[in-house]
């Protein structure tokens, strides 16, 4: 998968990496698909990491790749024309997936609020507020409901309907690249 950036190693490259995180209903999905579009549209390479707190199935009973996790392999991968993915029957660190996305520019990561990478923070209501203690915190994303909040915060705050602020705010907190 890797060697179709030849230009760049695994070993020297480190891709920015952004958690966006907050609780259930906050808005991370929507504005991660967001940051994604605009980070494409200027070119960036992209990838995205989820940490899912229930069971999920990526693959469905009758494809071959199903039969090899049925049967007990602890990692199946699969690849073809159009894309690849790796399965695994265990949870991975976040260090383990970003190790897969060295070749990229940019990874937005959902959720793994312990993980020590800059951090943009969704606030939906002032209960949230214990999620600003989180390490590394860069930017805040604050609901409405959540505005009461604002003059608390330490790090850039903007409002949820912000989308071209929170994008230039990004945008900025990203290392020049070669290209």
């Amino acid at each position: 998968m890797l060697d179709r950036f030849p230009d760049r190693t695994p070993a020297d490259r480190i891709p920015f990496v952004l958690q966006l995180v907050g609780y259930k209903n906050s808005g991370k999905t929507t504005l991660t698909a967001k940051l994604v579009a605009r980070l494409k549209h200027a070119g960036y390479r992209v990838g995205t990491v989820k940490h899912d707190a229930h069971d999920f199935d990526m693959d469905r009973p009758g494809t071959d790749t199903w039969e090899h996790q049925a049967a007990g392999a602890d990692m199946t991968a699969i690849s073809s024309s159009s894309g690849s993915a790796i399965l695994s029957k265990g949870p991975e660190p976040l260090s383990v997936l970003l190790a897969h996305m060295r070749h990229l520019d940019v990874v937005l990561v959902e959720g793994f609020k312990q993980a020590e990478h800059p951090k943009l923070i969704l606030l939906r209501s002032p209960e949230d507020r214990e999620l600003l203690r989180l390490a590394n915190s860069l930017l805040a994303v604050v609901w409405p409901e959540a505005a009461a909040l604002k003059p608390a915060i330490a790090v850039p705050v903007y409002d949820l309907a912000e989308d071209d602020a929170i994008a230039q705010a990004v945008f900025a907190r990203i290392p020049a690249r070669e290209r």
